[in-house]
């Protein structure tokens, strides 16, 4: 077995990053092998209506033809409730895939079979600090962590990943994630395709070895260059494989989308170039669907699109492509053009970007009934910052070679003055990414909350044209801030205390430090 994924450094380098990481774990206060399970049967007692295990292990798959790949794999099945609250994604490390509906209990025993220190982290859900999958509650191989949550999110496509402190990118580019759909009453009412006709992909690069195995740099592998601009992959998979393809009824689908690269940016365009309808975006419906030329997805970001083939012809092929961005050339910075240069780089050469990738294709072959599209989706209030609102800077910052947020990196239980909240407040953020050395975009990141898209100041002229493709009047949990932009966003503290994580999801980033604690008391 060849363990994920292959690091471009020496034997004893990896097994001095290995022993770093799990000391972090053991100085953080890990608990041993069972974690919390002794701590939950001292807690009030939940009876959950669905009950979960997740197993994360190594595994074999054919992804490219000849040898197989060693991945690490998400492994789940239903211990109590639906049996299709888990759904496996067959041939594929990607997934699971938990369906579960908002209001529901569910318990989840998390087993880290990997060799490495590991915890789950539910993007965008709204649960506990306990539940939150904080660094510092890693598990040691071997170890387990038990979830109880109550899922209170609105219909939406969530997912969820590892959050290790310095590991997170190497298990999410292991192969550990899946997705988290949940549903309600309202998305019920919307009467939205579903069935087959309601499909999730997951986009992610990688890089191959001549021996089909994976190849990362990260923070640790990929050199100067590599640690500062990220890592991107030499191609672009969709659900571990290089493509999919899909017998399409004559009638509309509901097409789920998640950029699980750990720091690739796309460009989502139809084949034949007709407008995108996005219905959805992080944190479920839209207050109605809106029409766009092409949709961008930053890591971490999620979005839903109707696709309707009713008046295409029989025998027609219509394939969604992922088009790489590379964010280099002037106005970019004094390093922009170095910078993007290193965005296609897999192997600490300079290669070309990765092509654009079709990677789901319709063949419409099968006649279908017309479904019409609903003028509203859902009901969002407006987004309006109250009078007297506090406000708070977050600056994108660098530092000796290290990306940063206010001059600061991650410290496992540090929270500054100027990250403690108040416990029900509403507040305006502002993210700024006006570096002067090394100009990129960030995709940035809230645990514990949903949030709305204010405004976007000071966009660069050479990018503005990126926002026709930004859904910035959803519900977000993640939000791309390109070079030069102030972001302001709309967050209600409401749902729980603790600390929680705000950082970067270039997953090279996070796992350098561009991650900050916020405690909401």
């Amino acid at each position: 077995m060849i363990y994920p994924p292959v690091r471009r450094m020496s034997v004893d380098a990896q097994r001095r990053n290995f022993l770093r990481a799990a000391g972090a774990v053991a100085v953080a206060g890990a608990l041993p092998p069972w974690s919390n399970m002794a701590a939950a049967a001292t807690r009030e007692e939940f009876t959950p209506d669905v009950e979960i295990e997740l197993v994360a292990r190594p595994d074999e798959l054919q992804i490219l033809p000849g040898r197989t790949t060693g991945v690490w794999h998400y492994a789940g099945r239903v211990l109590k409730g639906p049996a299709d609250a888990v759904q496996t994604i067959a041939g594929s490390y990607a997934g699971p895939i938990f369906r579960l509906k908002t209001g529901q209990k569910v318990r989840i025993r998390f087993k880290n079979q990997i060799p490495q220190p590991s915890i789950v982290h539910w993007h965008g859900l709204i649960v506990p600090e306990q539940m939150d999958g904080h660094p510092r509650h890693a598990v040691a191989p071997g170890g387990e962590y038990l979830y109880e949550f109550e899922v209170r999110n609105r219909a939406g496509t969530y997912w969820f990943h590892p959050h290790p402190h310095g590991l997170t990118g190497t298990q999410v580019y292991g192969g550990l994630a899946g997705l988290f759909i949940v549903s309600d009453d309202e998305e019920s009412a919307a009467q939205l395709p579903s069935g087959e006709r309601d499909i999730s992909i997951v986009l992610a690069d990688r890089t191959f070895d001549a021996a089909n195995q994976l190849v990362y740099e990260g923070a640790m592998g990929g050199g100067m260059m590599g640690g500062m601009t990220g890592f991107f992959g030499e191609r672009i998979l969709a659900n571990g494989r290089p493509s999919l393809s899909f017998p399409a009824a004559a009638g509309a689908y509901r097409l789920r989308l998640l950029n699980g690269s750990n720091s690739r940016i796309y460009r989502i365009v139809r084949s034949d170039r007709k407008p995108l309808v996005a219905i959805g975006a992080d944190g479920g419906l839209l207050a109605a669907p809106e029409t766009k030329p092409f949709v961008v997805l930053g890591p971490a970001e999620r979005a839903e699109l109707w696709i309707d083939f009713h008046d295409e012809s029989a025998g027609s092929r219509i394939a969604l492509v992922a088009e790489p961005l590379d964010f280099g050339g002037p106005g970019m910075g004094m390093m922009g053009g170095m910078m993007g240069g290193m965005m296609g780089q897999g192997r600490g050469r300079a290669t070309q970007p990765a092509a654009p990738q079709p990677f789901a294709l319709f063949t419409v072959s099968r006649n279908g009934d017309r479904q019409v599209l609903p003028p509203r989706l859902s009901e969002l209030a407006p987004i309006i910052a109250p009078q007297g609102t506090q406000r708070r800077e977050f600056a994108i910052t660098l530092g000796r070679m290290r990306w940063g947020i206010n001059g600061r990196t991650f410290e496992m239980n540090g929270v500054a003055p100027d990250e403690e909240i108040r416990f029900g407040e509403t507040e305006v953020w502002e993210f700024s990414n006006r570096t002067s050395m090394m100009a990129m975009p960030h995709p940035m990141h809230v645990h514990a909350v949903q949030f709305r898209v204010l405004e976007r100041i000071g966009t660069p002229s050479g990018l503005d044209g990126l926002r026709s493709g930004f859904l910035d009047s959803g519900l977000k949990d993640t939000v791309l801030v390109l070079p030069g932009e102030r972001v302001r966003v709309l967050l209600s503290f409401k749902d729980y205390r603790g600390l929680f994580l705000y950082h970067c999801h270039n997953l090279v980033h996070e796992d350098m430090g561009m991650m900050r604690n916020f405690r909401v008391t």
